[in-house]
């Protein structure tokens, strides 16, 4: 599998949209923390801006790059090597090729121009949100063979996550005001991997009262090292359980 990965991630590194995405990183932070003294705004605006550019450039990369490496996936299933292993290394290259643009976009300005808790927890949350969407945009292209029906899915992942989600959790606490909602949305939080990043920043940074009358309940359970803890670990199992299912599908899956 390493040798394959290698190959992979080599050829992925070399490409010009992983360029392009490393550089538009490192020009937006720069900015970021240039237009404005407080770094804590800085990294709030970063923050809302990262919450979608991550994922998105993550899904579409991810679905292109699976779609288009489909011959040199057949080539590989030709000789004596398991499904699983190519699969594997697939996804560890890709991630691994958008997590270093991420690390030199972002996490290189920020530890110098902002060195703090909260940019440390931004640069950690932004780089497992890699792992998720990659790992879900495995899961959309295995699905089908049609490239453009892959791309779609994919995208319908990141519109739900980003887009859709947070309107449906406003309906529910809204309609449901009158009723002690906190454990309930803590449940619909953790249904979600971009909410789980966004809450975790907003408490390092102090700001848990933009979430509304259950920002107290947010704060005493997320800012403690339990739900530090529980929040990382949900977003793992959101890498783990959509790449378990990838790699079923694709070990069964008629090349």
């Amino acid at each position: 599998m390493i040798k394959i990965a290698k190959y992979v991630l080599y050829d992925i590194v070399r490409s010009r949209f992983i360029l392009f995405y490393a550089a538009f990183l490192l020009v937006v932070t720069f900015s970021m923390y240039s237009l404005d003294s407080d770094p804590g705004k800085s990294t709030l605006s970063l923050l809302n801006i990262i919450l979608l550019v991550v994922p998105l450039v993550s899904v579409i990369f991810t679905t292109t790059h699976f779609f288009n490496s489909y011959e040199f996936i057949e080539l590989l299933l030709s000789q004596p090597v398991n499904r699983r292993t190519i699969f594997m290394a697939e996804f560890f290259s890709v991630a691994l090729a958008l997590s270093l643009a991420f690390l030199i976009g972002v996490a290189f300005p920020m530890i110098l121009l902002a060195y703090s808790a909260a940019t440390m927890y931004l640069i950690l949350s932004g780089l497992l949100l890699t792992f998720v969407f990659v790992s879900l945009a495995f899961l959309a292209s295995v699905t089908t063979r049609d490239k453009a029906k892959g791309i779609g899915v994919a995208l319908l992942f990141w519109i739900y996550f980003t887009l859709i989600y947070d309107g449906l959790v406003l309906y529910v606490i809204y309609s449901f005001s009158d009723y002690p909602l906190e454990k309930v949305t803590l449940i619909l939080s953790s249904l979600n991997p971009v909410d789980l990043a966004r809450i975790i920043i907003l408490l390092k940074l102090d700001l848990s009262a933009l979430m509304g009358y259950t920002g107290a309940f947010y704060k005493n359970f997320f800012g403690s090292n339990f739900g530090i803890i529980y929040s990382f670990m949900f977003l793992i199992l959101w890498t783990g359980v959509p790449l378990l299912f990838a790699l079923r599908k694709f070990a069964k899956k008629d090349i």
